[in-house]
C-alpha cells in the first residue's frame, strides 16, 4: 500500500500545479494517469467518480479525494487530496505576493492576460475529453452538445441545462 500512496502523492503533487483554472482543466490528464498509466479504475468507474464529485455540494477537487479513496481506502484520500491541494494553494499564494508587489509591471500584465485563453483551452479539452468517454450514441451527445450551448449562450443557472439532459436520457432509456 505504501507504493500506491507514493504513486498518489507524485501523481496528483505534479498535476496540481498546472492546474491553471481549477480541477476540470486536468481531467484529461487525471483520467489517463488513473485510467491508462497506472489502471487504477476503468474508464466507466472514472466518469461515474466524476459525475459522483460533480453531483455533491463543494469544489469538483472531491474526484481525486475519491480516486484515493478507491485506491488505498482513507490514507489513499488523505494523500491524494493533500497532494492535489498543496502544490497549487503554495504557488497561489507565492504568485499573488508577487502580483501584489510587481502589478505594475507589464510583463506581469502579459503573463496574467495570457493565462486566461490557457486556462479556457484546458477547460473546453477537459470537455472533449469527458464527451469522448461517456457519449455513446447520437442521443447523450446530442444532450452534451445542447448542454454546452446552453452554458455559452444562456445567462441561466447550467443545472437547468444538466437537469434537461439527465430527464432527456432517461427517458430515452426507456424508450429503447
Amino acid at each position: 500500500m505504501t507504493g500506491a500512496l507514493t504513486e498518489l502523492a507524485r501523481t496528483f503533487a505534479m498535476l496540481s500545479l498546472v492546474s491553471i483554472g481549477g480541477i476540470n482543466v486536468l481531467l484529461p490528464e487525471i483520467q489517463r494517469q488513473v485510467v491508462d498509466v497506472h489502471g487504477w479504475m476503468t474508464d466507466a468507474a472514472f466518469a461515474h467518480t466524476f459525475a459522483i464529485a460533480s453531483a455533491a455540494p463543494g469544489p469538483n477537487v472531491i474526484v481525486v479525494s475519491l480516486i484515493g479513496w478507491q485506491v488505498a481506502g482513507l490514507p489513499g484520500l488523505l494523500v491524494a487530496t493533500i497532494a492535489i491541494m498543496t502544490p497549487s494553494c503554495l504557488l497561489a499564494f507565492v504568485a499573488a505576493r508577487a502580483l501584489g508587489r510587481w502589478s505594475g509591471n507589464k510583463a506581469v500584465a502579459i503573463l496574467r492576460d495570457a493565462l486566461v485563453p490557457v486556462g479556457l483551452g484546458l477547460m473546453l479539452a477537459s470537455g472533449v475529453a469527458m464527451m469522448r468517454n461517456v457519449d455513446h450514441d447520437m442521443v447523450t451527445v446530442a444532450i452534451s452538445l445542447a448542454t454546452a450551448a446552453f452554458v455559452i449562450f444562456s445567462r441561466r443557472n447550467p443545472l437547468w441545462a444538466l437537469g434537461a439532459g439527465t430527464v432527456t436520457n432517461i427517458i430515452t432509456l426507456h424508450i429503447r
